[in-house]
């Protein structure tokens, strides 16, 4: 009875010749599935079709009282419209808060009687003065990264997890914007946003450091890995010092948790590493801003 064992075949029916033919050249890195320039020319084609932010459907927020308005106007807080009261005392700051509301332009100005003002403040004491401020329009998170890479630079990101106060918002927003960052992330729930608050304390630099939203911090900071970007995370406990971290001078992002609890089990356990910065004072914590603004020192002496 033959065996079913098969026997030495004849030739190899051009499959061996073919199986050796070259694949052709390499392809540029854009075209290649997963890597970090492909990833960046997609997120460049999204913006350019003109793909909406998130947070444009936001609501306005308002800023009350007179000197509060001015401020936000000196500080260059975007506005739309500058509701004053009929026949208010007009003293100097209403006038200088018209005059300032004029000069940049794109203001509406509206005369409005006191109960309109009531109703809109919900019986604040707006002091006749209301400022309609419109609702900040986010980029997403991997927008920043893809800019950098358009500009061929690695990009320096710092997300901030936890952090509740709009003023250390504004106070990262404007350490990023000094030292070369290319933007910050914050969490969609239970995160500061970008009220005027924040704007006051960017000191205007929100104007030019974007602000990014992420849904799920932790899928952001793993697409983050992903692109090529090495995940820092500032713990006093960490396994690193600050000077002993390599990362600094490449693809880089940084994660802020909030003063009290410091970095979620999540978000801590996704970073790469978690860096402590020595403090031979002996002060347990920094905020975030200042926190921030060490470690962004920092990369930009290393990239220089």
């Amino acid at each position: 009875m033959p065996g079913k064992k098969k026997g030495p075949q004849i030739g190899s029916g051009g499959n061996r010749r073919r199986g050796l033919a070259g694949k052709g050249p390499t392809p540029p890195a854009e075209m290649r599935k997963g890597h970090a320039k492909q990833r960046a020319a997609q997120a460049k084609a999204r913006r350019s079709q003109g793909r909406p932010q998130r947070g444009s459907k936001g609501t306005s927020e308002l800023v009350v009282g007179r000197n509060s308005v001015v401020e936000a106007l000196r500080e260059g807080v975007p506005a739309n419209a500058l509701y004053v009261q009929q026949f208010i005392d007009n003293d100097e700051r209403v006038r200088e808060a018209v005059r300032v509301a004029g000069e940049r332009g794109g203001i509406r100005l509206v005369e409005a009687p006191r109960p309109e003002l009531d109703r809109m403040t919900n019986g604040l004491n707006h002091q006749g003065v209301v400022l309609q401020v419109p609702p900040y329009e986010y980029a997403y998170p991997e927008d920043l990264a893809a800019a950098a890479f358009d500009r061929g630079e690695d990009p320096l990101i710092v997300a901030l997890d936890g952090v509740t106060d709009p003023r250390n918002l504004g106070a990262v927003v404007r350490s990023a914007s000094a030292f070369g960052g290319h933007g910050v992330v914050v969490p969609e729930r239970r995160a500061a946003g970008m009220t005027a608050g924040a704007w006051k304390t960017s000191a205007g630099t929100a104007a030019r450091t974007p602000v990014a939203r992420a849904t799920n911090l932790t899928r952001a900071l793993e697409g983050y890995q992903k692109a090529g970007l090495t995940v820092i995370g500032l713990a006093a406990d960490g396994e690193l010092e600050l000077g002993e971290v390599a990362a600094l001078d490449g693809p880089l992002v940084v994660v802020v948790g909030s003063e009290g609890k410091g970095l979620s089990r999540l978000v801590g356990e996704t970073c790469d590493v978690r860096v402590r910065i020595p403090m031979p004072g002996g002060a347990e914590s920094l905020n975030a801003g200042v926190a921030a603004g060490v470690v962004l020192y920092e990369a930009a002496r290393r990239r220089a």
